[in-house]
């Protein structure tokens, strides 16, 4: 086998060739939050529905209004309850912010700029014809596209999906992704320490890193360093829509990761990728399940999942993976890796030229604390000596 390290670039390309968007699925609008849009929806109807108030006060004839000019008061107008009647001239309609305007009017005169006067109203000043009055299809026009498929529905989507009728909505399936960590020195978090261990932060951080994705954790197993028993665990992951393991995909005599996914079948199509840190990086699939083996290290393990998993998940979900890039202008000199890309952790603002990004600190690949308030990894190319402060990079979003 080639010990070559596939480039980055290349690596993230031959994952998003094998993901591939789920089937769609119907789901409720109450359930749809954090899901990708599958469906063009248009509006069915106008919104609003009808013509109404933006203001508690009185709905008039523009024609009628004046200072000083008194209307006779017939009804009013509440929200959910219009006015029945016609409105003639000289005449008025009590009327709620929100509530359709009566048949006749065509302004609305806020209550403060009223008196009252028993069965009339007193007007301060004349309005114009559309004064305070909202339109029906001022937000969308029955027919209208309100959202494109792709799109990650959010707290406003689902309330414009809502405005518009639309109940249920077709969406990409949450991915299911089965965890396993491995190694002898993890312990679990609530159990007691020994010498050489390591509490498992990756059984905190994955899962995290999973929903966040907006997939779905079906199963967290952790393997220690015996090939049946990886492989056990294995097996049972392969099951899901996306397998992550953890650890034991480097070359030693402990890491069993790589030779457990060649016996059951796994077919590979990256091992070692040129990025610092995640060298180890693994990438192959079984039928339709796409495999990764992360570094155990828990900053490498992090950052090869934010690279490569999240936008798996997300393009398998039936989102565009792009949205998580941009660039920006680094503050700081920053040390090329030769021949490996680096993908440095890093603090965002936002400046009058554009974003902005200045590492978070020590970047050695065991500081877990140097992922704490960084907003973006930038992606440093390969090459020697450095990359000045002022230059442009590509940033991954965190």
């Amino acid at each position: 086998m080639s010990t070559k390290l596939t480039e980055f670039e290349e690596a993230r390309s031959r994952v998003l060739e094998h993901a591939r968007r789920l089937p769609p699925q119907t789901v409720a609008l109450g359930e749809a939050l954090g899901r990708v849009l599958a469906e063009e929806i248009r509006a069915p109807e106008d919104v609003p529905a009808f013509d109404n108030s933006a203001m508690d006060g009185f709905a008039v004839r523009a024609l009628d209004s004046g200072a000083g000019v008194r209307l006779v008061v017939v009804g009013e107008s509440r929200a959910g309850a219009p006015a029945a009647a016609v409105l003639a001239p000289g005449q008025a309609c009590a009327i709620s912010t929100g509530a359709a305007i009566p048949a006749g009017a065509d302004a609305v005169v806020p209550v403060e700029d009223t008196r009252r006067h028993n069965a009339e109203v007193e007007l301060l000043a004349p309005v114009e014809p559309g004064r305070y009055v909202r339109h029906a299809g001022d937000d969308l026009r029955a027919g209208d596209t309100v959202l494109e498929p792709g799109v990650r529905l959010g707290p406003a989507e689902l309330g414009v999906l809502a405005s518009a009728g639309c109940p249920v909505v077709a969406a990409g399936a949450r991915p299911r992704v089965a965890i396993v960590t491995t190694g002898d020195e993890l312990v679990g978090v609530d159990e007691q320490a020994r010498p050489g261990s390591v509490r498992n932060s990756g059984a905190f951080v994955i899962p995290a890193l999973v929903r966040r994705a907006g997939a779905e954790a079906v199963s967290l197993v952790h393997a220690r360093d015996d090939p049946a028993v990886i492989r056990e665990a294995i097996d049972a992951a392969l099951g899901a829509d996306a397998a992550v393991i953890t650890g034991g995909m480097s070359v030693g005599r402990h890491d069993h990761v790589a030779e457990v996914l060649d016996g059951l079948g796994v077919t590979r199509h990256v091992a070692g990728v040129a990025l610092k840190p995640g060298k180890p990086f693994w990438f192959g699939t079984h039928e339709q399940t796409l495999v990764f083996g992360l570094p155990g290290n828990p900053v490498s393990s992090l950052v090869t999942f934010l690279l490569f998993v999240r936008p798996a998940l997300q393009a398998l979900a039936g989102e565009t993976p792009a949205r998580e890039r941009t660039v920006a202008t680094l503050d700081t000199d920053c040390r090329r890796a030769p021949a490996r890309v680096e993908a440095v952790r890093c603090h965002l603002r936002l400046r009058p030229d554009g974003w902005h990004v200045t590492p978070t600190g020590v970047q050695d690949s065991h500081i877990l604390t140097s992922l704490l308030g960084a907003d973006a990894l930038a992606l440093i190319p390969a090459g020697t000596g450095v990359l000045a402060a002022g230059e442009r990079v590509t940033i991954e979003l965190l």
